[in-house]
C-alpha cells in the first residue's frame, strides 16, 4: 500500500538506510505479532472461513468471484479496458480502526458517488497484516468495485508502511525463484480462487527503486517476467498486468530499459502529480500539464498500443489561491477525453511527508472539484461485479 511519491522516494533515503540495517528476522517478528492481531479481529467479525487455498487459517470466501463481464457496447474489455471513458479510483489509506472498507466508505459518502476501481498496496511479508493479497477488506470491496493491487518486492518496517521504512528483496532474488514457495505461489492460489479479474502492478514506480538498492532495469525485467510466468504455470487468468514507473522524465533511460515487453503488459500505469510548494516547484502545472508530457512519452518511447493508467494522481494546494485546487479536479473532464488511451484514473488520497504535501481532497476546495468531475459521464461505466 503505502509509499513515497515521484520525486519523493529520494528525501527519505537517510531516514530508510537507517532502517534498512535491521535484520530482516526482527522486522517478519514484528509483523507476525501484527498479523496475529489480524487474524483475531478478522475472526471475530465473522469475514473469513476457517480454512482456504493458503490452508493458513485466512482464506478466501465461499462465494468467490466469477468474473462475469458486462454486456454492451461500452463493456470492457477482457484486460478491463472500458470501451467508453475510463474507470474512476482512488487510493484510500486504513482508518485508525485498521479497516478498509471503513476508509473507502467514508471516502465514497464525501465524494458522492462509488469508486469504480479501489488501489492497495502490499509488501511480500506473507502476513495477512499487510502481505496477503486479497484481504477481507479488499474481498468485500472487490463485490462491486475493481481492484488495483500494488504488490511491493519489500517487507515493510511499519503496519501499513506508515513511516516509509522498509526492506528490500532484491529483484535478482525474486528471478531466480527464491520466494515461489513461500510468498508467490500462495498469493497466485488466492488470485486465482477470487476468480474476479483484478489489476495487479509488481514494484510500481520501479525506476525510483533502483536507487534503492532493489537491482538493476534488467533485473527488474526478470523479476516482472517470472511472476507471470509463474502465474501462468499456476493457472491464474484472472490477472491484468499493469507496469507502473513514475512517468518522470528525468528517469526516461531507465523507464524504457525496465519495460519487460508488451507480451508481459497489459496497461502501462504512470503517477505524476502536480506537487507546486510541496517541493517548491517553481511552477502551478494544471493537470493537462502534469500529465500529458509523461503520457506523450510513454506512448512514443514505450507501447503506442497499451491503455494507460494514471495510477496515481494529484495536486498540492496552492495556499495564496485556494481555487486554484478546485479548478485543477473540476477540468479533468475536459482534458482526459483529449488523452484517450488513459482508461483509468486513480487519486491518491494521502499526504506525503513535507510542509504543504497534503494530496488529499478530504475537505475544502479540492473536495468540490474533484466530487464535480466525478459526476461526469466520461467517468460512469458499468463496473464488472460478482
Amino acid at each position: 500500500m503505502t509509499r513515497l511519491t515521484p520525486r519523493v522516494r529520494h528525501q527519505a533515503a537517510a531516514s530508510r538506510g537507517t532502517y534498512a540495517a535491521l535484520v530482516l528476522a526482527a522486522v517478519g517478528a514484528l509483523l507476525a505479532g501484527l498479523g496475529v492481531w489480524w487474524i483475531a479481529r478478522t475472526d471475530t467479525a465473522g469475514r473469513e472461513d476457517d480454512a482456504g487455498p493458503s490452508g493458513r487459517g485466512h482464506g478466501l470466501p465461499g462465494n468467490a468471484a466469477s468474473g462475469a463481464l458486462p454486456d454492451g457496447p461500452c463493456a470492457p474489455t477482457e484486460e478491463l479496458e472500458p470501451r467508453c471513458g475510463a474507470w474512476w479510483g482512488a487510493y484510500v489509506p486504513y482508518a485508525p480502526s485498521g479497516s478498509l472498507t471503513e476508509a473507502v466508505y467514508a471516502f465514497e459518502k464525501k465524494i458522492g458517488r462509488r469508486l469504480d476501481l479501489v488501489y492497495n498496496y502490499h509488501d511480500m511479508s506473507d502476513t495477512p497484516l499487510d502481505g496477503e493479497l486479497l484481504t477481507a477488506d479488499e474481498q468485500e470491496l472487490g463485490r462491486d468495485r475493481l481492484l488495483m493491487l500494488a504488490w511491493e518486492s519489500t517487507v515493510w518496517t511499519e503496519p501499513h508502511h506508515a513511516g516509509w521504512t522498509e526492506t528490500q528483496l532484491g529483484w535478482r532474488s525474486i528471478a531466480s525463484g527464491r520466494y515461489d514457495r513461500d510468498i508467490v505461489d500462495p498469493q497466485a492460489r488466492r488470485i486465482k480462487a477470487y476468480g474476479k479479474r483484478l489489476f495487479l502492478s509488481f514494484d510500481q514506480e520501479a525506476d525510483f527503486r533502483i536507487k534503492e538498492g532493489a537491482g538493476t532495469p534488467e533485473e527488474f525485467v526478470a523479476a516482472y517476467r517470472h511472476i507471470h510466468d509463474r502465474f501462468e504455470e499456476l493457472g491464474v487468468t484472472n490477472v491484468v498486468w499493469v507496469w507502473t514507473v513514475s512517468g518522470y522524465l528525468g528517469h526516461a533511460e531507465q523507464m524504457e530499459r525496465l519495460y519487460p515487453g508488451d507480451e508481459y503488459v497489459d496497461w502501462i500505469g504512470m503517477d505524476q502529480y502536480n506537487y507546486y510548494l510541496c517541493h517548491k516547484s517553481p511552477s502551478w502545472l494544471d493537470f493537462d500539464r502534469s500529465q500529458r508530457p509523461s503520457y506523450d512519452w510513454l506512448r512514443e518511447r514505450v507501447s503506442g498500443e497499451k491503455p494507460v493508467m494514471l495510477a496515481e494522481f494529484a495536486t498540492a494546494p496552492d495556499p495564496l489561491q485556494p481555487r486554484r485546487r478546485r479548478d485543477w479536479y473540476a477540468r479533468i473532464p475536459e482534458v482526459a477525453p483529449t488523452m484517450p488511451r488513459v482508461r483509468a484514473l486513480v487519486h491518491w488520497n494521502r499526504p506525503v511527508p513535507g510542509a504543504g504535501c497534503d494530496l488529499t481532497v478530504n475537505s475544502g476546495p479540492g473536495l468540490e472539484g474533484y466530487r464535480e468531475a466525478g459526476r461526469d459521464a466520461y467517468f460512469r461505466q458499468t463496473v464488472p461485479g460478482r
